[in-house]
């Protein structure tokens, strides 16, 4: 006789298996088409607007900038600020025409003789009326009054080069600006000629010179807006046009050269800024507009998933302008569809879903 009929133990275990077998049996199973799978939708609807652009990036740069130099040689002199009742510093505002510093050498002045020479040139003119007069009653002849003319003339000549010269002990503001460099001297230190002083920024409009691919040529026209960003700046976007372009392309990098023209009027850019360029060659005006990341493909098809009745539909789509992220969609959605924007990945034709609100 078999000893497993013998062992008590053996048969007790065997019992419970099958009660087991038997109780699982009897559970109800449950269909993959039953589970709801969450997702968040949204509602479409076609009043967005979608721009096709070109990248690009380049250094901004003030439109207006200079570096000065001393032309000459003499003790310096930091002139106050008018607005502040300081000396000028970094980051001053200075308007055309106004005194920086000036340069003191009194040899040098007194050399120039402006005051001599202003008295000349008043002597000059007083005879040269003079011997106008004396003409039309016949005192003299019209070769004194000519010579009168050229005195006069050269008087005038001279007190304007002495003037321009002594204007170049001056450093003065060629254009309304910032100053972004001011080297330090100390007072009535003697400072030798072509020495820097300081240099002026106005940068209320900045320029970025680009490199546009070559396959963007067609598309690329002057005054086209270009959006201008920057990391600083995350929720500003300046408006810049292509100003200038150059139709050589340049066979070692496929690309040509253009300038952006930016208005910076709240001065939210600085000249030397890195930023970014999105040139805009196409736009579509209440298109049906979808995030990039909810496509799917598969071989040649692209497709999305809808939500009708807690049941995803595939949906084969056609699309058109594309931005970094978004696409516009030509064929395949309609207004008010219920697109699938998370939860998506493992859904599959009929699936069964439930919207999360």
């Amino acid at each position: 006789m078999n000893n497993f009929f013998l062992n008590p133990g053996r048969i007790a275990l065997y019992a419970i298996g099958l009660l087991f077998l038997t109780a699982c049996n009897k559970q109800p199973q449950t269909g993959p088409n039953d589970i709801e799978t969450p997702v968040s939708v949204r509602e479409l609807k076609p009043t967005s607007s979608i721009n096709r652009i070109v990248n690009t990036s380049g250094t901004a740069q003030a439109t207006f900038s200079v570096d000065l130099n001393s032309e000459m040689s003499g003790l310096y002199k930091l002139q106050n600020n008018p607005r502040t009742g300081r000396p000028f510093r970094l980051g001053d505002a200075v308007k055309k025409g106004e005194l920086i510093i000036r340069l003191e050498d009194k040899e040098y002045e007194n050399n120039i003789r402006i005051e001599s020479r202003k008295l000349s040139l008043e002597i000059a003119e007083q005879e040269q009326v003079k011997q106008k007069e004396l003409l039309e009653k016949g005192g003299v002849t019209p070769s004194q009054v000519k010579n009168a003319e050229v005195q006069a003339t050269n008087a005038r000549y001279e007190l304007e080069n002495a003037t321009l010269n002594l204007e170049k002990m001056k450093v003065v503001a060629p254009f309304d600006g910032v100053v972004v460099n001011l080297p330090h001297y100390s007072t009535d230190a003697k400072v030798s000629s072509n020495q820097p002083m300081a240099s002026i920024m106005n940068y209320t409009n900045l320029f970025m010179e680009i490199n546009l691919p070559e396959s963007a040529i067609e598309h690329i026209q002057m005054n086209q807006k270009v959006h201008i960003t920057h990391y600083t700046l995350p929720y500003d976007t300046l408006i810049g046009v292509i100003g200038e372009l150059s139709p050589a392309i340049s066979s070692e990098t496929r690309t040509f050269k253009g300038k952006v023209l930016i208005s910076n009027s709240e001065l939210k850019l600085r000249p030397g800024m890195y930023v970014k360029g999105d040139v805009v060659i196409d736009r579509s005006e209440d298109a049906i507009v979808i995030p990039k990341n909810v496509i799917l493909s598969q071989r040649n098809r692209r497709y999305v998933f809808v939500v009708e009745r807690n049941v995803a539909l595939m949906r084969t789509i056609i699309t058109g302008i594309e931005d970094e992220d978004n696409v516009e969609v030509l064929e395949g959605l309609f207004e008010n569809d219920q697109l699938i924007v998370r939860g998506f990945e493992t859904l599959r034709e009929n699936s069964r879903v439930k919207i999360l609100r």
